[in-house]
Order: structure tokens, then sequence, then C-alpha cells
């Protein structure tokens, strides 16, 4: 008997213009049975243009609205619907994405295969834009590292792809670009966290799942191409610069946080220098103000006390690997690579006598 399955996608603006013909199609072409999944469409802060278009380009999709814009709000909507129709697992995917046809298939068999797994993660390779990369695909993330200052990347980013037996664990996390989890284990762990908003949500999740002592495995037969575009705006600076704050505030030990708090303070400092050179300090004193206010701390405290509720293992588990070296792919800074990683690498040595 074949799992019933929730596949979870996001509409953000021009999104469903751009990219949904494409995974619709792909979607559609799965040899998984059509019965035994459905798609959900939550259409996330658009237009009504765009939301005409959503009905009329998926019409066996159900489709669902919010208005602010707040992704993983929008994807516990579309996670929420999945679970009232019965669904065992459920897939958050990238729209700009298209799949193999045994994608589904092979992503479900995952799960199957590894019972003291709650996520797997596709093998997300990057879209092929020429007939050199068709037949040579390049590898966009083969699940995803995890700096203790909170900084993610990618594995394995640019890389030939190969062929990986078996289901190799992921020890950091898994990208929410195309992620599968247990519909009880997503419950049981309270799901996505709205106050992320946007970027490092896949982080958090992976974080609570770790610490609840399931595994994530990599289903490297679940073939996903993803149209990525490495951009960098106000907008995303401010989401991943307050949110790797909040993975620190909500998950870290105490004494952790204290040893650990001249590096983060040396490092918002060259986060601010990096705004003023781009013209967006704005943004910098934005993520300060943030945690000026007491009903972050509030919420700091409420998501501590989840955590601790739901941690069947110690930090120290999940801390082992943490990366203390940080690779951003698509920025090759000397500065950081000859003088702020071997750094970073004895000042995390240290700090994990703490833990």
């Amino acid at each position: 008997m074949n799992r019933l399955v929730g596949v979870v996608l996001v509409n953000y603006q021009d999104y469903a213009e751009r990219f949904l013909t494409a995974c619709r199609d792909s979607l559609r072409a799965q040899d998984y049975p059509a019965a035994s999944f459905k798609i959900y469409l939550v259409d996330n802060a658009s237009s009504e243009k765009s939301r005409a278009y959503l009905h009329g380009c998926y019409p066996e999709a159900k489709i669902l609205e919010r208005g602010d814009g707040n992704y993983c709000a929008a994807n516990n909507l579309g996670f929420a619907e999945a679970i009232k129709d019965g669904c065992e697992y459920l897939v958050a995917l990238n729209m700009d994405t298209e799949m193999k046809p045994d994608w589904l298939h092979k992503l479900v068999l995952a799960l199957e295969d590894n019972t003291e797994a709650a996520i797997a993660q596709s093998k997300i390779l990057l879209y092929p834009q020429t007939e050199a990369e068709k037949e040579n695909p390049k590898i966009n993330t083969l699940g995803n590292r995890l700096n203790f200052l909170g900084f993610g990347f990618t594995s394995a980013y640019r890389e030939a792809d190969r062929e990986i037996s078996a289901y190799p664990e992921i020890s950091g996390y898994a990208s929410g670009c195309c992620l599968m989890i247990r519909r009880e284990v997503f419950e049981s762990v309270g799901g996505w966290d709205d106050s992320y908003y946007m970027y490092h949500d896949d982080i958090e999740l992976s974080l609570k799942v770790r610490l609840a002592g399931y595994k994530i495995v990599l289903a490297p037969q679940s073939v996903v191409f993803h149209k990525y575009e490495f951009k960098r705006s106000v907008r995303m600076l401010y989401y991943m610069e307050r949110n790797r704050y909040l993975l620190a505030f909500g998950f870290y030990p105490l004494r952790l946080l204290i040893f650990l708090a001249p590096a983060f303070i040396i490092m918002s400092l060259g986060m601010l220098a990096f705004a003023l050179a781009k013209g967006w300090a704005p943004t910098w004193f934005k993520v300060w103000g943030f945690f000026l206010k007491p009903a972050t701390w509030i919420n700091i405290r409420q998501a501590r006390a989840r955590i601790k509720w739901i941690s069947k293992v110690p930090f120290s588990i999940v801390a082992k690997n943490l990366e203390s070296r940080i690779d951003f792919s698509e920025i090759n800074n000397p500065l950081l690579k000859y003088v702020g990683n071997p750094l970073l690498r004895l000042y995390w040595k240290g700090a994990k006598k703490l833990i």
C-alpha cells in the first residue's frame, strides 16, 4: 500500500508565472500513483493576476491563500491541510524545480527504508543551462552544513554529479528546497516556526528533529533539478542575519552562549562593515532593533522551553556536527578563507569543551 503524500508549494509574487508550469508538468509525470499524493499550492502575498493563474494552471491542486508573505506560516498552512486530508508524509518543495519521474517514489522509499530517519532530502542538482551541463550536471546540495555562528551553506556545491549508494546521513540540516518529513514527527516538534518568517526555517526544523532523536538522510536516487539563483537583497540579509541569532538564542545552552558572545560580536561588526560597504546599514540596525523588543525575548524564552520539552538527546550530540568554517560558495573571500576560518576553528575547538 502506497503512503499518502502531501506536496506543498508556496507561491510568492511572480514565482508561479515563472516556474509553475514546468514544476506542474514534472509532478504530473511522476510514476508514484496519482491517487497517493496531493498537491497544495499556498498563494503567499501574491497578486490577483497570480491567483487567477494558479487556478487556471493547476486545477487539480488545492489552492490556499495567505496575505502576509510569511513563508514559514505558508508552509504550515499547506502542511496542516495535508494532515487534515490524512497525508502520512509531507513534502516542502520549491516551485523553481523540476524532478525526475521517480523522484517522489524514491523519496518515499528513503523513509520507508530508514525507520530511524524523520526527514529525507532529495539529491538536489543545479538545473542545466547548456547541453554540456545536461550531460554532466552539477550538484546544488547533498545536504547543508551549519556553522556554529548560525551561517548555513551547501555541501558539494557545483561538484560533478555522482552515484551515491545507500542513504547517507545528513549531519547538518536538510535543504528546504526539497525535504520530506513524517507527519507524526512534524506535529510532535511543533512544525515550522512562524517567527523565522523566511530563511533558516529549514535549519530550525532540522535541529528540532535531531534533538528529538531522529536522523536526517539523503535520498540520492530522488533527483531534483533546482533553478537556483544566487541573489543578495536587503530583505534576505535582514532575515538571514536576524535568524542566525534566533537559532543560537533558541537552541544553545546558556554557558555556550556566554563563551561564544565575543565571536558573535566580532562577526556582527564584520557584518556591519559589509552592510556599510553595500549601503545596507539600516538593515543591520533593524536586526538589532528586533532584539531590543521585549516581545522578542518572550518568544525566545517560549521557544527554548518548547525545544527543551521535545529534546530526547543532549545538545552536545547535535553540536558535534556544527562546522567551525564558513563557506559561502558564491563568495570567494580570501580574508575569510585564510584568516577568519582558522581563527573560528580555534575558537570552536575551545567552545566544544563547554558543551
